[in-house]
């Protein structure tokens, strides 16, 4: 029965024959072999796109105000100038075999310092509220107020160790403006915080975070070592440029002796007053110093006109030169020869009285030279003569004459002459007498 069924199988139309078991595993091996030869040569290509991708990540881009360090494997890379990269696009190795720093080396920070300033509300801090005077504590308290120590009066540099000095306190503001002038000792001597960068930040955002506790202490060291050499008015007045010239000069120093890279571009005192608790005291010290100084400026305006008038230009000079005994005579006689004024103007006239005295005594002795021999021949008519004469010149240039009438028992007559006896009568003039 069986075999007839396998004949009749055979025996069916359109019907193929069964392949044998040896010819089924040349075939499915076939398969296989074409399946993994196929997902070898997707995963080449995997491969390659993927080596593509991470070469490329590999650009990095510096900005304009940024300079960058390279990190292999923790440590920086290069030689020299190659250890810094400037701005433009770069290739590195992708991370985690190296990785780039970027620094801004022409950004500017900005960092106010408080510390030195008094106790405030937010109230105060904002400018809120009504405009009436705030309620001023008895007295400073040093654990919530800041202030700095200064001295209450300048100091002989050679003498100030030995001498000793009495010290004011001063409340003031600071704003201390710095960059980055080298990337490299800022990333090995400044310690930055890169693990907790979060995702978008850059090294750049947390540079200022992580420094600012460093350059406000190095900022407060600097500001009371500067400050302590100068008064209360050199702080609040008179030297506010050279002070804070002094504590940038101190603060720079300080940073570069850490090497930290970090260049101070200028620090201001941006805000400054004395205690509150004495404001009424000071207020009246600086009316009574202000009026001092106009009383002293006045008084050098009026010696400086004084003497302008009196000597000219040349007056100081010349005062000087009397005073000093290494001047020569032939430099005062300069300085003499320059004056003008009204020293100019009695100089020229006792100049002149001195050449009338002198003509007047050499006329004086020709007149007596050509009487000479009048008077050895009959000298005592000559001598009445030049008494006479005297008599004469000097009724005639008296303004008012009285002549006395003698009295019994007198002897001749009495003559008085007051000359000039009523202030209102001119004496005569040259031209008259």
């Amino acid at each position: 029965m069986a075999d007839q069924k396998r004949q009749n199988n055979k025996n069916l139309p359109g019907q193929s024959p069964k392949p044998r078991a040896g010819e089924q595993l040349d075939a499915a091996g076939k398969s296989l072999s074409e399946a993994l030869r196929l997902s070898f040569a997707i995963l080449k290509v995997i491969m390659v796109v993927l080596v593509v991708i991470f070469l490329a990540s590999g650009f990095r881009t510096v900005g304009s105000d940024e300079q960058a360090l390279v990190l292999r494997f923790g440590k920086i890379r290069g030689v020299g100038e190659g250890r810094i990269l400037g701005p433009g696009l770069h290739w590195v190795f992708p991370y985690p075999i190296d990785d780039i720093v970027r620094i801004p080396v022409q950004k500017k920070v900005n960092l106010s310092i408080d510390s030195f300033w008094y106790s405030q509300t937010s109230a105060e801090i904002l400018g809120e509220g009504p405009k009436r005077r705030m309620r001023v504590p008895e007295q400073l308290n040093p654990v919530k107020d800041g202030y700095c120590i200064i001295r209450s009066e300048r100091q002989d540099q050679t003498t100030a160790d030995l001498i000793g000095s009495d010290y004011n306190i001063v409340h003031c503001k600071w704003q201390l403006t710095y960059k980055i002038d080298d990337p490299e000792r800022f990333f090995q001597n400044i310690y930055v915080d890169l693990e907790n960068i979060a995702p978008g930040q850059n090294y750049a955002d947390v540079i200022s975070e992580n420094i600012t506790p460093l350059l406000e202490y190095m900022v407060a060291d600097a500001v009371v070592t500067a400050v302590v050499n100068y008064t209360i008015d050199d702080v609040m007045f008179e030297q506010v440029a050279r002070v804070t010239q002094h504590v940038k000069k101190l603060l720079q120093e300080k940073l570069d002796e850490i090497e930290s890279g970090i260049q101070v571009v200028s620090v201001q005192l941006t805000d400054r007053v004395w205690p509150r608790q004495v404001d009424e005291a000071f207020q009246a010290s600086i009316k009574a110093s202000q009026e001092s100084q106009k009383a002293i400026s006045e008084a050098r305006t009026y010696a400086e006109n004084t003497l302008n008038e009196a000597a000219g230009p040349v007056a100081m000079q010349l005062y000087a030169a009397l005073h000093d005994g290494t001047i020569t005579e032939e430099q005062k006689e300069f300085l003499w020869a320059q004056l003008a004024g009204e020293a100019a103007e009695k100089i020229a006239q006792a100049r002149a009285y001195r050449t009338k005295v002198v003509e007047s005594a050499k006329a004086n002795v020709e007149y007596l030279h050509e009487i000479l021999p009048e008077y050895r021949k009959r000298p005592r008519l000559v001598t009445q003569k030049i008494y006479l004469d005297a008599i004469e010149y000097v009724l005639n240039n008296a303004a008012e004459k009285f002549i006395v009438q003698p009295t019994e028992g007198s002897k001749g007559r009495e003559f008085r002459i007051i000359i000039n006896r009523n202030p209102t009568i001119k004496p005569k003039s040259e031209k008259e007498k």
